[in-house]
Protein backbone atom coordinates (compact mmCIF):
# COMPACT_ATOMS: atom_id res chain seq x y z
CA UNK A 1 0.00 0.00 0.00
CA UNK A 2 0.89 3.78 -0.16
CA UNK A 3 0.46 6.75 1.40
CA UNK A 4 -0.43 9.85 -0.28
CA UNK A 5 -0.35 13.52 1.69
CA UNK A 6 -0.56 16.86 -0.08
CA UNK A 7 0.47 19.36 2.82
CA UNK A 8 -1.67 22.51 2.18
CA UNK A 9 -1.55 25.95 4.37
CA UNK A 10 -4.94 25.38 6.59
CA UNK A 11 -5.01 21.05 6.34
CA UNK A 12 -3.00 18.15 5.28
CA UNK A 13 -5.69 16.27 3.29
CA UNK A 14 -3.96 12.19 2.80
CA UNK A 15 -5.11 8.83 0.96
CA UNK A 16 -3.97 5.17 1.31
CA UNK A 17 -3.90 3.35 -2.06
CA UNK A 18 -3.56 0.32 -3.11
CA UNK A 19 -2.66 -0.12 -6.79
CA UNK A 20 -4.93 2.99 -8.39
CA UNK A 21 -7.44 2.27 -5.77
CA UNK A 22 -7.69 5.16 -3.05
CA UNK A 23 -9.08 2.99 0.17
CA UNK A 24 -9.34 5.82 2.87
CA UNK A 25 -8.88 9.42 2.89
CA UNK A 26 -8.04 11.39 5.89
CA UNK A 27 -7.78 15.62 7.39
CA UNK A 28 -5.93 17.24 9.97
CA UNK A 29 -4.96 20.82 10.75
CA UNK A 30 -2.10 22.12 9.30
CA UNK A 31 0.54 23.01 12.47
CA UNK A 32 3.57 24.47 11.38
CA UNK A 33 5.49 23.74 14.21
CA UNK A 34 4.82 20.00 14.60
CA UNK A 35 7.29 17.48 15.44
CA UNK A 36 8.11 14.47 13.06
CA UNK A 37 6.87 11.82 16.09
CA UNK A 38 3.76 13.78 15.93
CA UNK A 39 3.29 13.36 12.57
CA UNK A 40 4.22 10.12 12.38
CA UNK A 41 2.18 8.66 15.68
CA UNK A 42 -0.76 10.47 13.71
CA UNK A 43 -0.08 8.64 10.61
CA UNK A 44 0.42 5.45 11.82
CA UNK A 45 -2.81 5.68 13.99
CA UNK A 46 -4.52 6.92 10.98
CA UNK A 47 -3.82 3.82 8.91
CA UNK A 48 -5.02 1.66 12.16
CA UNK A 49 -8.32 3.61 12.84
CA UNK A 50 -9.51 3.07 9.00
CA UNK A 51 -8.43 -0.74 8.97
CA UNK A 52 -5.07 -1.09 8.09
CA UNK A 53 -1.80 -2.42 9.09
CA UNK A 54 1.20 0.37 9.23
CA UNK A 55 3.39 -2.24 8.18
CA UNK A 56 1.51 -2.46 4.99
CA UNK A 57 2.80 0.96 3.74
CA UNK A 58 5.41 0.50 1.45
CA UNK A 59 6.15 4.02 -0.20
CA UNK A 60 4.67 7.25 0.37
CA UNK A 61 4.90 10.60 -1.00
CA UNK A 62 3.71 13.80 -0.63
CA UNK A 63 3.51 17.43 -1.80
CA UNK A 64 4.06 20.39 0.60
CA UNK A 65 3.63 24.54 -0.18
CA UNK A 66 4.74 24.51 3.97
CA UNK A 67 8.24 24.15 4.04
CA UNK A 68 8.52 24.32 7.85
CA UNK A 69 7.10 20.65 7.70
CA UNK A 70 9.16 18.82 5.17
CA UNK A 71 11.96 17.96 7.22
CA UNK A 72 9.35 16.75 10.11
CA UNK A 73 7.37 15.22 7.29
CA UNK A 74 10.86 13.11 5.82
CA UNK A 75 12.05 12.08 9.22
CA UNK A 76 8.49 10.65 10.43
CA UNK A 77 8.53 8.71 7.05
CA UNK A 78 11.59 6.91 7.53
CA UNK A 79 11.06 6.55 11.65
CA UNK A 80 7.54 5.43 11.71
CA UNK A 81 7.48 4.07 8.30
CA UNK A 82 11.05 2.93 7.36
CA UNK A 83 10.84 4.27 4.06
CA UNK A 84 12.67 7.18 2.40
CA UNK A 85 9.23 9.62 0.82
CA UNK A 86 9.04 10.99 -2.70
CA UNK A 87 8.93 14.59 -2.12
CA UNK A 88 6.96 16.42 -5.31
CA UNK A 89 9.18 19.16 -5.98
CA UNK A 90 11.20 21.34 -8.85
CA UNK A 91 13.41 18.78 -10.39
CA UNK A 92 11.56 15.45 -10.67
CA UNK A 93 9.94 13.43 -13.15
CA UNK A 94 6.10 14.98 -13.76
CA UNK A 95 5.40 14.10 -17.41
CA UNK A 96 4.69 18.01 -17.64
CA UNK A 97 6.67 21.26 -19.21
CA UNK A 98 6.58 23.75 -16.89
CA UNK A 99 6.35 26.96 -19.53
CA UNK A 100 5.81 29.43 -16.28
CA UNK A 101 9.15 31.97 -16.13
CA UNK A 102 10.55 30.57 -12.94
CA UNK A 103 9.47 27.04 -13.07
CA UNK A 104 10.49 26.60 -9.44
CA UNK A 105 7.72 29.01 -8.12
CA UNK A 106 5.00 26.92 -9.36
CA UNK A 107 3.38 25.50 -6.13
CA UNK A 108 3.68 21.70 -5.48
CA UNK A 109 0.17 21.22 -5.05
CA UNK A 110 -0.71 22.87 -8.47
CA UNK A 111 2.22 20.27 -10.44
CA UNK A 112 0.55 17.54 -8.59
CA UNK A 113 -3.30 18.70 -9.85
CA UNK A 114 -1.93 19.05 -13.55
CA UNK A 115 -0.40 15.20 -13.19
CA UNK A 116 -3.37 13.84 -11.77
CA UNK A 117 -5.73 15.85 -14.37
CA UNK A 118 -3.38 15.12 -17.84
CA UNK A 119 -3.28 11.51 -16.69
CA UNK A 120 -7.29 11.55 -16.55
CA UNK A 121 -7.68 13.33 -19.77
CA UNK A 122 -4.74 12.74 -22.10
CA UNK A 123 -4.46 15.28 -25.18
CA UNK A 124 -7.19 17.22 -24.05
CA UNK A 125 -6.84 21.34 -22.91
CA UNK A 126 -7.44 22.04 -19.40
CA UNK A 127 -8.19 24.24 -16.47
CA UNK A 128 -8.55 22.81 -13.01
CA UNK A 129 -9.80 25.03 -10.68
CA UNK A 130 -8.29 24.35 -6.70
CA UNK A 131 -10.31 25.56 -4.06
CA UNK A 132 -8.43 25.17 -1.45
CA UNK A 133 -6.69 28.45 1.37
CA UNK A 134 -6.08 30.10 -2.30
CA UNK A 135 -8.39 29.00 -5.37
CA UNK A 136 -6.03 28.15 -8.16
CA UNK A 137 -7.18 28.40 -11.94
CA UNK A 138 -3.82 26.57 -14.04
CA UNK A 139 -4.10 25.94 -17.80
CA UNK A 140 -2.63 22.86 -19.04
CA UNK A 141 -2.14 21.97 -23.01
CA UNK A 142 -3.11 18.98 -24.91
CA UNK A 143 0.73 18.65 -25.05
CA UNK A 144 1.45 18.49 -21.72
CA UNK A 145 2.52 22.07 -20.92
CA UNK A 146 1.72 23.73 -17.93
CA UNK A 147 0.98 27.78 -19.02
CA UNK A 148 0.30 29.03 -15.61
CA UNK A 149 -2.63 30.18 -14.17
CA UNK A 150 -4.16 32.92 -11.58
CA UNK A 151 -4.33 33.04 -8.14
CA UNK A 152 -6.97 34.65 -6.00
CA UNK A 153 -8.25 35.02 -2.02
CA UNK A 154 -10.07 31.56 -1.44
CA UNK A 155 -13.23 31.42 0.16
CA UNK A 156 -12.32 30.91 3.98
CA UNK A 157 -10.22 33.72 3.63
CA UNK A 158 -12.73 36.14 1.74
CA UNK A 159 -14.73 35.45 5.35
CA UNK A 160 -12.15 36.22 7.74
CA UNK A 161 -11.07 39.26 6.20
CA UNK A 162 -14.67 40.66 6.42
CA UNK A 163 -14.58 39.33 9.94
CA UNK A 164 -11.38 40.58 11.00
CA UNK A 165 -11.16 44.02 9.32
CA UNK A 166 -15.16 45.05 9.69
CA UNK A 167 -16.60 46.28 13.28
CA UNK A 168 -20.32 44.81 12.54
CA UNK A 169 -19.98 42.03 9.97
CA UNK A 170 -20.57 38.44 11.72
CA UNK A 171 -19.02 35.32 10.89
CA UNK A 172 -21.10 33.17 8.62
CA UNK A 173 -21.69 29.80 7.27
CA UNK A 174 -19.91 29.52 3.73
CA UNK A 175 -23.21 28.16 1.43
CA UNK A 176 -25.15 28.74 -1.68
CA UNK A 177 -27.71 30.80 -0.57
CA UNK A 178 -31.16 30.56 -2.13
CA UNK A 179 -31.15 33.51 -3.25
CA UNK A 180 -28.31 36.43 -5.04
CA UNK A 181 -30.57 39.50 -2.85
CA UNK A 182 -30.04 38.36 1.09
CA UNK A 183 -32.63 40.13 3.19
CA UNK A 184 -30.54 39.87 6.33
CA UNK A 185 -26.60 41.21 7.17
CA UNK A 186 -26.07 37.12 6.87
CA UNK A 187 -28.15 36.10 3.97
CA UNK A 188 -25.80 39.50 2.20
CA UNK A 189 -22.70 38.25 3.13
CA UNK A 190 -23.23 34.41 2.24
CA UNK A 191 -25.01 36.11 -1.27
CA UNK A 192 -21.65 38.13 -1.62
CA UNK A 193 -19.21 35.12 -0.57
CA UNK A 194 -21.02 32.41 -2.93
CA UNK A 195 -21.51 34.32 -5.98
CA UNK A 196 -19.26 36.61 -6.08
CA UNK A 197 -16.49 33.85 -6.27
CA UNK A 198 -19.01 32.16 -8.80
CA UNK A 199 -18.29 35.15 -11.09
CA UNK A 200 -14.93 35.70 -10.56
CA UNK A 201 -14.03 32.22 -11.17
CA UNK A 202 -16.30 32.26 -14.44
CA UNK A 203 -14.26 35.14 -15.86
CA UNK A 204 -10.95 34.16 -15.16
CA UNK A 205 -11.85 30.24 -16.69
CA UNK A 206 -13.40 32.21 -19.85
CA UNK A 207 -10.77 34.62 -20.43
CA UNK A 208 -7.46 31.77 -19.61
CA UNK A 209 -9.34 29.51 -21.70
CA UNK A 210 -9.23 32.05 -24.22
CA UNK A 211 -6.14 33.31 -24.12
CA UNK A 212 -4.97 29.65 -24.28
CA UNK A 213 -6.89 27.47 -26.31
CA UNK A 214 -8.87 29.75 -28.35
CA UNK A 215 -11.49 28.44 -29.90
CA UNK A 216 -10.81 25.01 -28.28
CA UNK A 217 -13.28 24.21 -25.76
CA UNK A 218 -10.96 22.50 -22.70
CA UNK A 219 -12.07 20.29 -19.92
CA UNK A 220 -12.73 22.28 -16.77
CA UNK A 221 -11.74 20.53 -13.37
CA UNK A 222 -13.10 21.37 -10.02
CA UNK A 223 -10.56 20.34 -6.71
CA UNK A 224 -10.42 20.93 -2.97
CA UNK A 225 -12.21 21.56 0.01
CA UNK A 226 -14.87 24.21 -1.81
CA UNK A 227 -15.27 22.34 -5.36
CA UNK A 228 -18.19 20.73 -3.97
CA UNK A 229 -20.05 23.58 -2.64
CA UNK A 230 -20.06 25.36 -6.08
CA UNK A 231 -20.12 21.69 -7.84
CA UNK A 232 -24.09 22.81 -9.06
CA UNK A 233 -22.74 26.40 -10.62
CA UNK A 234 -22.00 25.31 -14.09
CA UNK A 235 -18.62 26.09 -13.73
CA UNK A 236 -16.90 22.61 -14.35
CA UNK A 237 -16.86 19.89 -16.75
CA UNK A 238 -16.33 17.39 -13.51
CA UNK A 239 -15.20 17.72 -10.27
CA UNK A 240 -12.41 15.67 -8.64
CA UNK A 241 -11.86 16.16 -5.04
CA UNK A 242 -9.04 13.30 -5.13
CA UNK A 243 -7.33 15.36 -7.86
CA UNK A 244 -3.82 16.39 -6.04
CA UNK A 245 -3.39 12.82 -4.45
CA UNK A 246 -4.26 10.96 -7.53
CA UNK A 247 -1.41 13.34 -8.94
CA UNK A 248 1.40 12.48 -6.07
CA UNK A 249 0.12 8.81 -6.59
CA UNK A 250 0.98 8.92 -10.21
CA UNK A 251 4.48 11.08 -9.21
CA UNK A 252 5.76 8.62 -7.06
CA UNK A 253 5.18 5.83 -9.88
CA UNK A 254 7.35 7.85 -12.26
CA UNK A 255 10.06 8.74 -10.27
CA UNK A 256 10.44 4.87 -8.60
CA UNK A 257 10.28 3.51 -11.95
CA UNK A 258 13.91 5.31 -12.11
Amino acid sequence: MKLCIDIGNSQIYGGLFDGEKLLSRFRRITQRGASSDELGVFFRQVVRENGHDPADIQAVGFCSVVPDLNHSMINACRRYFSVEPFVLRAGVRTGLQIRYKNPAEVGADRIAGAVGAVARYPGRNIIIIDFGTATTVEAISSRQEYLGGAIVPGLGISMRALEQNTARLPKVEILRPAKACGRSTVESIQSGLYWGHVGLIRELRNRIGTECFGASEPVVVGTGGFAGLLAEAGLFSEVLPDLVLEGVRIAQEMNAKE
